[in-house]
Order: structure tokens, then C-alpha cells, then sequence
């Protein structure tokens, strides 16, 4: 009963992720053709300012943009399923390969900074709660509430100032591109340079990535540190007055036991949504560090497309970013479930 019950949650929460999907769609749709109002107008988005006439109207005929509005939208929904997201006037290539030429670039430090965050604010989050009221809890506070209130430029220019100028005679951190540009680029085989050069064995190149990703990976990290482990203290302060903890200590469990087994054990479930929300943050994080240390990824892309007065890839860009927070938060919703089984039958 348990597994049919789990099933039908998944299901249930599958479709819920659909439907927001389709509404993420038809909300892009709807301001697209808000702005572009002819089918002229819509075929210059696809071609690019210096088209021509009759580079336009085979647009026209080729994305059927003078059909009706609800045949335009039909054949949006198949391009959008196929991958098809349009061929940009700028780069002259397909904009999903080069949104997945670039998208590695950016998970791969980003990634690793969304864990970094959750593992120390949730470690953080509970020693601040344990110790409330304390100098430790007003401490930790102090330093979340520092990088929570700082917009992200500042936390950048500041992670360079440290790292890179103050501290670089000892670091020797470098401050801008993801790789030493001397070196040349693994063969191509997942589309992950990093992995890709542990593939081949390339160690030159996986040392200098590796190099090139700490800083905007601590400027992700600290950016996103803020809000994570606020919540985590507070969550944790919860859970730690209620009832179940209280008889932990009825019990005779030692006061480490009760915080770090019992307690930040059923703070984890909520903070599984919290994690979704982290990941999400974690995008304009990457975007500002990319522009501070010039490192080639999303944001370099999205910089280049709103300065270059490329709409399409902004567009696509911001339409990928919006999918891949359903993905996460459908997949936060399914740990949810597992974590929690009451949340099964809700």
C-alpha cells in the first residue's frame, strides 16, 4: 500500500510540474507576442535586426507565424519539446547548442557552491540554534545577516579584493576565464570540459580548472550562504521546542544527540524545499560572478545577448532557467515524500 501510495504522489506531482510547465509556456508565449505584435515583427526576433524582407517572410512560412494564435502556440509547444528554440541571428548557430555548449561551464562551479552552502548552513544554522542566545549564535547571525543583505556585485568585488589582491601573493588565485587560455580544450566527449579532461587524463587542465572555479564558486557560495542559513537556525529553533525533543531529554539523551540526531534530523525535511530555493538564488549568483571574473558560462552568454541586443537568447535563457526550477523543485518534492511519508496522503 505504501509503494502504491508513493506512486500515485509521484504521478500527482509529476502533473503538477506539467501543468506549471505549460503555464511558464504560455506566459512566455503571451509576452512574446505582446511585444512582437506582426508576424514580420515576430520573424525579426528569429533573423536579426539586419535581415531582409525575404529573410523574413521565409521565416514567416517556416515557423507558420501567420497562422492563428492557437496553431502558433501548438507549434511552439512541439519546438520547445524537440528542442528546437530557434536559430540564433547572432552566433549563427541553434540556440539550444550553444545554451548546452555553455551550461556546463556554469554548473560545474555552481553545483558544487548550492552544496557547499547547504552542508555548512545547515551545520552552521544548527550549532546557532543549539547555542542561542550565545556568542557563537550572535556571531553566525551577524555573518549571514552581512551576506544576505549584500547584493551580489558587492559580494564579488569583495571575494576579489580578498582572495585575489590582499591575500593573492599567497593564493595565487586567478581572477578571470575558467581555464588557462594557453591550454587547449579537452576532445569533446559528455560536453563537461572538466569531465572531460579527467576522461582524457588531461590533469593540466582539470589543475587550472579547478583553479579558475574558486572564486566565482565562493562568491556563489556566500551569496546564497545568507538566506540558507537563516532559515536553517530557524527551522532547527523549532523543531528543538518541540514536543518529541523535549522527551529526547526525558529520555536521558545527552544534549549533542538530541540536536544533531534528533533534532537537525527532522529539521532536514523542511529544509528539503529550501534547497530548491538555494539552487534558484544560485542563478543570479553565477550570472554576477561570470561578469565580475569574465568567465565564459550562462551569464557571459546573457551579458553578451542583452549588451549585443540579442532578444532570442535572452529569451531562451530565461525560458531554460525557468525549467530547470520546476525540474529541481519537482525533484525536492519527490524527497519530500520520501523523507516524510505524511506528505504522501496530503
Amino acid at each position: 500500500m505504501a509503494g502504491r501510495d508513493f506512486a500515485i504522489f509521484v504521478i500527482r506531482r509529476f502533473i503538477n510540474a506539467v501543468i506549471t510547465l505549460l503555464l511558464l509556456l504560455l506566459l512566455m508565449f503571451i509576452l512574446v507576442h505582446a511585444i512582437y505584435t506582426t508576424p514580420i515583427a515576430l520573424a525579426r526576433l528569429y533573423a536579426g535586426p539586419h535581415s531582409t524582407m525575404a529573410q523574413l517572410e521565409a521565416i514567416v512560412k517556416e515557423y507558420h507565424l501567420d497562422a492563428p494564435i492557437y496553431v502558433q502556440f501548438i507549434n511552439y509547444l512541439i519546438n520547445v519539446f524537440s528542442g528546437n528554440l530557434g536559430y540564433d541571428p547572432i552566433y549563427k548557430e541553434p540556440e539550444a547548442y550553444i545554451i548546452m555548449h555553455y551550461l556546463p561551464i556554469t554548473l560545474t562551479f555552481m553545483i558544487p557552491a548550492v552544496i557547499l552552502t547547504v552542508l555548512v548552513g545547515t551545520a552552521l544554522g544548527a550549532v546557532a540554534a543549539s547555542n542561542r542566545n550565545k556568542w557563537i549564535d550572535y556571531a553566525i547571525r551577524a555573518f549571514y545577516i552581512f551576506t544576505w543583505s549584500s547584493p551580489p556585485y558587492f559580494i564579488a568585488l569583495l571575494v576579489l579584493l580578498v582572495f585575489a589582491f590582499w591575500l593573492g601573493p599567497y593564493t595565487h588565485l586567478p581572477t578571470s576565464g575558467y581555464v588557462n587560455p594557453l591550454l587547449s580544450r579537452p576532445k569533446v566527449i559528455t560536453g563537461w570540459p572538466l569531465i572531460d579532461a579527467i576522461i582524457d587524463h588531461d590533469w593540466s587542465y582539470v589543475n587550472s580548472y579547478l583553479i579558475h572555479m574558486v572564486l566565482p564558486m565562493l562568491t556563489v557560495f556566500l551569496y546564497s550562504f545568507g538566506l540558507y542559513t537563516r532559515m536553517a537556525r530557524n527551522v532547527t529553533l523549532d523543531v528543538l521546542e518541540s514536543d518529541f525533543v523535549r522527551l529526547a531529554y526525558v529520555k536521558g539523551l545527552s544534549r549533542r544527540v538530541v540536536v544533531y540526531r534528533v533534532g537537525l534530523r527532522n529539521a532536514l525535511i523542511p529544509l528539503v524545499t529550501l534547497m530548491v530555493l538555494t539552487f534558484a538564488l544560485s542563478w543570479t549568483g553565477a550570472y554576477v560572478a561570470e561578469d565580475v571574473f569574465d568567465y565564459h558560462g550562462m551569464g557571459y552568454i546573457t551579458t553578451v545577448a542583452i549588451a549585443g541586443v540579442d532578444p532570442l537568447m535572452v529569451y531562451d535563457i530565461t525560458l531554460f532557467v525557468g525549467i530547470s526550477i520546476i525540474i529541481a523543485n519537482f525533484i525536492a518534492d519527490i524527497l519530500y515524500g520520501i523523507l516524510d511519508p505524511r506528505v504522501r496522503i496530503a
